[in-house]
């Protein structure tokens, strides 16, 4: 019997269960704590030979799940291909914990053994500080360091750098002797990329059609010559909607003089999505879109005072609004009631407009030609939620004034009413209109559905309510 089969059987309990998202099974916790014994013990050749038969998926959940000085040595601990795979499966805030500077150095010594674009394609799954930490330890590495000259959120950042590229006069068979010489070093060819004998890139085979044409046939006769690229230095989210709105697989990247240089594949479109997803999710939270979960005390305050000082300037502007009205508040006191009540539907509907707004305009489903309909329908429905609204509000009043003692309770029905009329009319529209200006104007729409949208519905919704109030109750 082996040593690691002796092992294995001296602790029955050394196997992982794989665990859905979000959820940690019991079972497991044998397995944790006997891992836990043996890395306190500096057991670190038993263990790797116990963890070598797993999948790195599997030791991936079990890092997570020890606590962080741990997982900290035993990722030390692990051999370079494993770390790499390993590493490959980390969530990036869990990843960015791990790199410590020694940890930096031990990445250093693997990616130096590394085939160039196998050592990118590795940076690419990394968080960009410690992407650009380790380019600056590897001077020697000219395709790495390239990675560097492109500004980050941009194709030529995230692109992968292995694809299938042939002139023009090669035929399909040799193209298809190519893809399977090629197959070892790219995992997924899904495209072939024709190019002209001076290397820029003219038209595309698609696998299929490649493997049922006649062998003798040159690829210019049956390649897509209609075929679309960005260009390097195109913002990712541009590069996104672009493969959206034409369905496109994989999205060719070439430089400026015309020659391909990349290729964005499915799993970089899915990992760009989930970023900008992220990065909106965080910006309408008011958030620095840099943030993260194991920030300093120092980046939390850094990423967030600033949101939260712009809300406090917008809470300051409503509030004068309401000093100045302090006359008609002393004079009829009921219409504090009503203040909240405003400033809640018109942030409300502001922030549901700018949701929508946004959403169309990361999806690339709000065309420019789309715009004027699209708030067209947005003022029309804007109404008729306040009419809604303003009826039943106004019909609560009504009804409350049987119980409780109200002056022209009728008056302050029609007044509270109008308001709630106007306000959600108004607060919509300029939801549904701010994102589009700041996309025009090139700054993140998200960032408009955050403090923005809020504060200045929150003074619109208070100075129309009391110009409602002064005009149908107190005039």
């Amino acid at each position: 019997m082996s040593k690691a089969n002796t092992m294995a059987s001296a602790l029955p309990d050394f196997v992982w269960t794989r665990e859905p998202a979000q959820e940690h099974l019991d079972e497991n916790d044998a397995t944790l704590s006997a891992v836990r014994d043996m890395i306190k013990a500096g057991k670190r050749q038993e263990l790797l030979d116990l963890l070598k038969l797993w999948d790195p998926t599997d030791v991936m959940q079990m890092l997570t799940r020890l606590r962080l000085k741990h997982a900290r040595k035993l990722f030390k601990w692990l051999p370079a291909n494993p770390s790499i795979k390993v590493v490959a499966e980390l969530s990036p805030e869990f990843r960015s914990i791990l790199m410590e500077e020694s940890t930096l150095d031990q990445f250093r010594d693997i990616l130096a053994g590394l085939d160039p674009e196998d050592a990118i394609e590795i940076l690419n799954e990394f968080p960009e500080d410690a992407a650009d930490e380790l380019i600056t330890r590897l001077p020697d590495v000219e395709d790495i360091a390239t990675r560097a000259s492109y500004a980050d959120d941009t194709a030529g950042r995230v692109m992968a750098r292995k694809f299938v590229a042939l002139p023009e006069a090669c035929t399909a068979g040799e193209a298809v002797e190519q893809m399977r010489a090629e197959a070892d070093r790219i995992r997924k060819v899904f495209t072939v990329y024709v190019t002209d004998k001076d290397g820029r890139l003219t038209g595309t085979v698609e696998v299929g059609k490649l493997l049922l044409a006649p062998a003798d046939a040159p690829l210019s006769s049956i390649m897509n010559r209609d075929v679309i690229s960005v260009s390097a230095d195109m913002d990712q989210e541009e590069v996104l909607r672009l493969a959206r709105k034409r369905d496109m697989r994989t999205v060719p990247v070439v430089g400026a003089d015309g020659h391909l240089v990349g290729r964005i594949t499915p799993k970089q479109l899915t990992r760009i999505a989930s970023d900008e997803a992220n990065e909106d999710m965080l910006l309408m939270s008011g958030v620095s879109a840099e943030s993260r979960s194991d920030d300093t005390v120092f980046r939390i305050v850094r990423g967030r005072l600033p949101w939260l000082l712009a809300g406090l300037i917008g809470a300051s502007v409503a509030a004068t609004v309401v000093g100045s009205y302090e006359d008609q508040l002393a004079e009829a006191a009921i219409l504090a009631a009503f203040i909240p009540v405003t400033m809640s539907m018109a942030g409300n509907a502001g922030l549901q407009a700018s949701a929508v707004a946004v959403q169309g305009i990361a999806t690339g489903a709000l065309w420019s030609g789309d715009i004027v309909f699209r708030l067209l329908k947005e003022f029309l429905a804007a109404l008729l939620n306040g009419t809604v609204a303003g009826l039943i509000l106004g019909t609560l009043v009504m009804l409350a004034s049987f119980v409780v003692p109200l002056e022209a309770p009728l008056d302050l029905a029609l007044a509270t009413s109008l308001s709630l009329l106007c306000v959600t009319t108004i607060a919509a529209m300029v939801g549904a209109t701010i994102p589009i200006i700041l996309d025009k104007i090139g700054i993140d729409p998200a960032m408009a559905i955050g403090v923005f949208i809020t504060s200045s519905n929150d003074v619109l919704g208070v100075l129309i309510f009391f110009l409602m109030a002064t005009t149908f109750y107190l005039g």
